[in-house]
C-alpha cells in the first residue's frame, strides 16, 4: 500500500513539475539565491568560468530535488498518522530510495527504520 501511494503521489508531482517547466518563459525568479549557487560552483578549483545560464539550471535542479525529498518525507509522515514533518521522516524516506543513495553517508544509520 505504501509503495502504490508513493508512486501515485510522485507521478503527480513529476507531471506537475514538467508542466510548470514547459510553461515557464521567465527564468529570472528563483527560490534559491543565484549568487550563493554561483559561489558554491566557484569553490571548485577546477571551475574557471560559469555561464549565466548555469546557476539558473542548478537553482531549478536544487528546487526540484528539495521538493521531491519533501514530498517523499511528507508521505512518510502521513502514513505515520502525523501532521508534523520530522527529521526521522526525512531520514527514513530517503533511505528507502536508491536515487538518494548519494546521501547515505549523511543519514544517521541509528535513526533508519
Amino acid at each position: 500500500q505504501f509503495q502504490s501511494h508513493l508512486d501515485a503521489k510522485l507521478t503527480n508531482f513529476w507531471s506537475t513539475q514538467v508542466k510548470d517547466i514547459n510553461k515557464t518563459d521567465d527564468f529570472k525568479n528563483h527560490e534559491l539565491p543565484l549568487a550563493r549557487i554561483k559561489k558554491i560552483m566557484k569553490s571548485d578549483k577546477d571551475v574557471n568560468k560559469i555561464s549565466s545560464e548555469a546557476p539558473i539550471l542548478f537553482a531549478k535542479a536544487c528546487e526540484i530535488l528539495i521538493l521531491e525529498m519533501t514530498h517523499r518525507s511528507w508521505i512518510h509522515t502521513e502514513l505515520n498518522k502525523r501532521r508534523t514533518l520530522q527529521r526521522t521522516d526525512i531520514i527514513n524516506s530517503l533511505s528507502k530510495c536508491e536515487t538518494f543513495d548519494f546521501l547515505i553517508d549523511m543519514l544517521p544509520r541509528e535513526e533508519i527504520k
